[in-house]
């Protein structure tokens, strides 16, 4: 979505950049490239990706902004490449080599049963590199000073877990998990149950729900595209701000009903979905989202200051 260039070199633009971000660059470093391309005022990404890993990271531009919480809580959906026989203490190649032990001679149905395992609900104990607080500090940060605290288990859902190649010393895998899942736990639990431990060795996300393996940007797209037009010729590459919540409903409101919520006054809407959340619309405009309450009316939670 286009938006208006407002003094100085910034522009208010409103939208969702579907990126592919490369290896090697932090999830804020991508941030901060995209904004400076786009010359936005306001942005922000839905969800980071470790700097070893690639694929999807949904930006949002301006008032998209205000529905990024809810990218944050969805499914996501991995290629993971597991080193087994190696243990890091980051549970990636960044680490340093904690364990080396040999790799047992695996079929596919050996690797098919461990799986199975790890299907479904699962607990999963939060890795020391990861941005989990204790007592108020980030648990990285106090195992880069060599410290290490009990972690209490969480649960979360691997809602698909398939073996994509079988190599020597190696595994492919397609995972489909729950918000809150650590790949690099996954694939040093699955080595751990296969009798060697394991790293993980290369990670692409391919897509976040409801964004599932959708057609991704790179920055040296949007840098060409930049050169060749300037910043409002990468408008073109933005989704309108409710495609992230494209499998909510869709409640239309007349001028009336719509002049109330914007005062942010719940309304009662005929025919209405009964429970959850909802995109609300005026004459096919995205006003923002609302909230069905306790007795029926629609709370509006979340208004864009473009509707």
């Amino acid at each position: 979505m286009r938006g208006k260039r407002k003094g100085g070199s910034r522009r208010d633009v409103h939208g969702i950049l579907l990126l592919d971000k490369p290896v090697g660059m932090s999830s804020n470093q991508a941030l901060q490239a995209v904004k400076h391309l786009y010359r936005a005022r306001k942005a922000g990404h839905t969800g980071s990706l470790d700097p070893m890993a690639s694929g999807l990271l949904p930006i949002c531009l301006g008032e998209a902004t205000k529905i990024s919480g809810f990218l944050l809580g969805a499914d996501k959906h991995y290629l993971v490449t597991v080193r087994l026989g190696v243990r890091t203490a980051t549970g990636d190649t960044e680490g340093e080599v904690l364990e080396t032990r040999p790799v047992p001679p695996l079929g596919p149905e050996d690797v098919e049963r461990v799986l199975e395992r790890f299907r479904g609900e699962i607990e999963q104990v939060p890795p020391m590199y990861s941005a989990v607080k204790h007592q108020g500090e980030r648990l990285y940060r106090l195992a880069r000073k060599g410290v290490e605290v009990e972690r209490q288990p969480r649960r979360v859902t691997i809602r698909e877990l398939r073996l994509v190649a079988l190599r020597p010393e190696e595994l492919e895998l397609e995972v489909r998990c729950s918000k809150g899942t650590y790949i690099r736990t996954l694939a040093e639990d699955i080595g751990e149950a296969l009798g060697c431990g394991g790293h993980v060795s290369a990670l692409r996300r391919l897509g976040v729900e409801p964004f599932d393996e959708p057609q991704m940007v790179t920055l040296e797209a949007l840098r060409e595209r930049a050169a060749e037009g300037g910043p409002e010729a990468l408008d073109a590459f933005l989704l309108p701000v409710e495609a992230a919540l494209a499998g909510w409903p869709a409640v239309r409101l007349d001028a009336d009903l719509a002049y109330y919520v914007r005062q942010g006054q719940p309304v009662l809407v005929p025919r209405a979905p009964t429970e959850g959340w909802v995109r609300l619309y005026e004459d096919g405009r995205f006003l923002g989202v609302g909230e069905v309450l306790d007795d029926g009316r629609i709370g509006p939670r979340r208004l864009l200051r473009t509707a």
